[in-house]
């Protein structure tokens, strides 16, 4: 307080009393008693503290003692200074005496004429505001909601952007399903021509006429058979050919039912519905004929069973060539075309080169067909093939499966690299014995290894030389005969005493040449998938 120094002792010229901030004050001494300018300084630098609270109770423990002095619109805090007791505020967008009644009282923002907080219509509510805009205007979505900018030829084109786009959008998701909607249609319909073009109302005609029934022969449709090999994937082939790729289907197809009896294989239906016709025909678990000659721990596969297979496999192919309606040459006979079922049931597979013959016909002319090695040397000379022609093949898959070698191999000397020469000069110069799979000679009997004039008379250059499919079918039954010979019943004795009068046929080709055969039971240790078979009619 200053009074002139009116009110002061003359020996004391003390004449300023006053609160503040002890960090913020910093006293000069004397020279600040002399100084005119100290009230204003230390107004100006000096702030005043005074810190008080209500009670000496927390905010929650006045609210609970119903004591709290905290009005409406207002809230409570606790001391921060380590006193106890509390203080009250007015609620955001209030203000007034939080302590006295009625409280804090709303303060209506939009009567500020200092306060810009709306560009448009400014619409008081408890405790804020809102904007709004008045008509030809739109929400600055920049502005916080709060500005408003003049409804111009920008936002229409703002909304005709966004109306183009979404037009485009489903625009474009409908031509995209009218196009596949179209390709779905145009795939229908060239189906349906290409199932017509490839005969298949006739085909249909002939099911549910007298000549069939519809059960025995079943027309897949293009969906089914893409089903049934997820699409063609590269896992469901089973093997690719000359004349196109075999596939397994899911054996889960309710459709592609495959029980069939081990006596007869048949082609389970058929797809007209692409290009080239798709054939369905049971799957044959044993693999091929050629695997199992080239595998050397085939443990089934004994003389016995070496005739047995070749008596089926031309039993099949007389059947082809004499007991059909229309005569079939199969053109392509190879021991990789013959298949095993899991009962060693000899198929016939791949038909892809086949053609039927004229009835009134004895051969066809044709193109270079077959696999080199097993085709008829006369074919070179006439391009014509010929059911001898089948013989031929078949001949060379006999030596094939009695010798256990492959038809041509180059590391071979040149004398043994065709197979078939060989075992033509072989039989000539009576060293068959030398050729034969030890096995062979082994198990097989005098009789059997010394006839070879079969083989002879099937690889004769003029085709006209060489025995009907029939005669050999029926030559091999018969020598299939003389696998159980009939001195096996009897004693040990004479037995031994037949063995030793072989003892020079022994020593001169290092095995042992039994008088009669042994039949070795079968053992199914292999499981190579095959398809596109035709079944043997040969009964066992």
């Amino acid at each position: 307080m200053v009074s002139n120094h009116t009110t002061v002792w003359c020996f004391d010229p003390c004449t300023y009393a006053f609160m503040g901030e002890e960090e913020r004050f910093t006293f000069r001494g004397v020279s600040d008693f002399k100084d005119p300018d100290f009230i204003n300084r230390t107004r100006a630098n000096v702030p005043i503290l005074v810190d008080w609270v209500v009670g000496n109770l927390s905010c929650s423990e006045a609210r609970n003692a119903g004591v709290l002095a905290c009005q409406a619109n207002a809230y409570c805090i606790d001391s921060d200074t380590g006193a106890l007791g509390y203080r009250c505020n007015c609620n955001q967008g209030y203000q007034g005496q939080p302590y006295l009644d009625p409280g804090c009282q709303d303060i209506n923002e939009c009567e500020d004429p200092n306060s810009n907080v709306c560009d448009g219509i400014c619409t008081n509510t408890p405790g804020g505001y809102s904007c709004s805009c008045k008509d030809g205007y739109v929400v600055d979505g920049f502005s916080n909601g709060r500005g408003c900018i003049a409804e111009t030829s920008e936002f229409p084109v703002i909304k005709f952007s966004l109306g183009m786009g979404f037009g485009f959008m489903a625009l474009l998701v409908g031509i995209t399903w009218l196009y596949f909607a179209f390709k779905k249609r145009s795939l229908i319909k060239r189906r349906q021509k290409l199932f017509q073009q490839n005969g298949g109302l006739l085909l249909k005609q002939r099911i549910i006429s007298n000549e069939g029934s519809v059960d025995s022969t079943k027309v897949f449709t293009a969906v089914e058979l893409e089903k049934a090999t997820n699409n063609y994937a590269e896992d469901r082939i089973l093997g690719r050919g000359g004349y196109g790729t075999v596939y397994k289907v899911h054996h889960g197809s309710h459709y592609l039912n495959t029980s069939q009896s081990s006596e007869c294989c048949q082609a389970l239906g058929m797809c007209l519905e692409s290009e080239v016709p798709l054939l369905v025909y049971e799957y044959v678990s044993n693999g091929t004929l050629f695997n199992h000659i080239h595998d050397k721990g085939t443990s089934w596969l004994s003389l016995e069973n070496r005739l047995r297979v070749a008596a089926e496999s031309a039993g099949a192919l007389s059947y082809l060539h004499s007991a059909t309606s229309t005569p079939v040459i199969h053109r392509d006979v190879k021991s990789a075309n013959i298949l095993l079922d899991k009962n060693y049931t000899t198929k016939i597979a791949d038909f892809g080169a086949s053609r039927l013959v004229p009835i009134d016909q004895t051969q066809v002319t044709t193109l270079a067909q077959g696999t080199l090695g097993y085709l008829d040397s006369e074919y070179f000379h006439t391009s014509q093939l010929t059911e001898k022609s089948d013989v031929y093949s078949f001949v060379v898959v006999l030596a094939e499966l009695l010798t256990g070698r492959k038809l041509l191999c180059m590391e071979r000397s040149e004398e043994e690299r065709n197979l078939t020469t060989y075992f033509v000069m072989a039989l000539k110069e009576n060293r068959l014995f030398q050729i034969l799979d030890p096995r062979v000679v082994r198990e097989g009997s005098l009789d059997q290894l010394q006839d070879g004039e079969l083989v002879k008379r099937c690889v004769k250059l003029t085709s006209d030389e060489r025995p009907t499919m029939k005669e050999v079918a029926t030559q091999l039954q018969g020598l299939r005969k003389f696998t159980q010979h009939p001195w096996a019943n009897q004693g040990d004795e004479e037995n031994t005493s037949l063995i030793h009068t072989k003892k020079e046929q022994e020593d001169l080709y290092g095995v042992s040449i039994n008088p009669y055969s042994t039949t070795v039971a079968l053992s199914s240790g292999f499981n190579i998938d095959s398809s596109l078979v035709y079944s043997t009619h040969v009964p066992r």
